[in-house]
């Protein structure tokens, strides 16, 4: 099937290369930090330009984040607000960040600079956005899963790959490597061979979760590569008794809450467990009341480097964050991720 659908690949990376030859990018009055990935799903970018974001704070800057703010149904640019926007309206990643910056939403990456940089940002960290030419970015990071790699190595629909691999990795500033694996390795010595910057990082889960060892738990995770779920309740020590996978971003419904229950019992666990990112996902339009959420664990995990000093070096050139006239993009009219 794959190699079937390799002349669609190709079609779509023309399109692509089309896209990019006739955009001209929106510099931003302030630097721009990209944390994108080659692939499509999960690998790790949100934890990731959480770190980032924090190593900048570090440093004396005032981040902000910025999403396209994908599965919400607002188009416009709009300030994140916890409290009032639900995944619905903004996404899951969104409300995530916005628990340790301020975070715009934006399908209009230039719009969304926009309104960061007059909201007071000195430094605006993009998630994903990588691949959409319409903003220059100052400093860019490709995140990998080591465990995943960039699997057949082809470009989507025939596989993975949202771009040819070796086109991607000579636009990057730095490759990042989650966690360890066989697929990560090649990919990073592809990186290293281009004269590419390799930074190695891991996931860790809360201080917290520890009590789930030797605790019976079912989980349930709707993320871009579930098995990553599993392995760190596995390294916390839980006894997994049943689990139940979703697709990426998947909005949970009534039928599916009633469906979790029902196999959480029969499973004979203690307690269910989730993703942070799946955690935000359950709100007052599938769970009124709240009476599920009060029986979930949500495992929140934070991103580590392996060398915080390399990354600080790459982020140099961002520091000075001095103010800089915007100059005008002549952008495609489809701002996508």
């Amino acid at each position: 099937m794959a190699l079937a659908l390799k002349p669609a690949g190709a079609i779509y990376t023309l399109g692509a290369r089309l896209r990019d030859a006739m955009t001209r990018p929106f510099h931003a009055s302030v630097p721009v930090v990209c944390i994108g990935n080659p692939t499509l799903g999960g690998a790790g970018k949100t934890p990731t330009a959480v770190a980032v974001a924090r190593a900048l704070a570090t440093m004396g800057m005032a981040p902000h984040f910025l999403s396209r703010g994908y599965g919400g149904k607002l188009t416009g640019a709009t300030d994140v607000d916890a409290k009032h926007h639900s995944a619905a309206d903004v996404g899951d990643e969104p409300l995530l960040l916005a628990r340790h910056a301020p975070t715009h939403v934006s399908r209009d990456r230039v719009a969304g600079a926009r309104q960061a940089a007059a909201a007071g940002a000195n430094v605006i960290v993009m998630d994903d956005g990588f691949q959409n030419p319409t903003l220059h970015k100052d400093v860019s990071f490709l995140v990998i899963d080591g465990a995943g790699g960039v699997g057949n190595g082809l470009v989507f629909p025939a596989g993975p790959l949202r771009a040819p691999l070796g086109g991607q990795i000579a636009r990057a500033d730095a490759l990042v490597v989650v966690g360890p694996g066989a697929g990560g390795e090649a990919v990073a010595e592809e990186a290293r061979s281009a004269g590419v910057p390799v930074l190695l990082a891991s996931l860790r889960p809360d201080p917290a979760a520890r009590i789930l060892k030797g605790m019976p738990v079912f989980a349930f995770s709707g993320i871009g590569r579930p098995a990553k779920f599993l392995e760190t309740l596995a390294g916390l020590g839980a006894r997994i008794a049943g689990h139940r996978d979703f697709a990426d971003h998947h909005g949970y419904r009534a039928a599916d809450i009633a469906q979790i229950k029902t196999l959480a019992n029969k499973s004979g666990a203690k307690t269910i467990v989730t993703t942070e990112k799946d955690y935000v996902r359950l709100d007052e339009g599938n769970d009124p009341g709240g009476r599920f959420r009060a029986g979930v664990m949500p495992v929140p995990v934070s991103l580590k480097f392996a060398d915080p000093a390399k990354l600080a070096d790459l982020l140099a050139p961002v520091l000075p964050a001095m103010p800089r006239p915007e100059a005008r993009a002549q952008a495609s009219p489809d701002p996508s991720r």
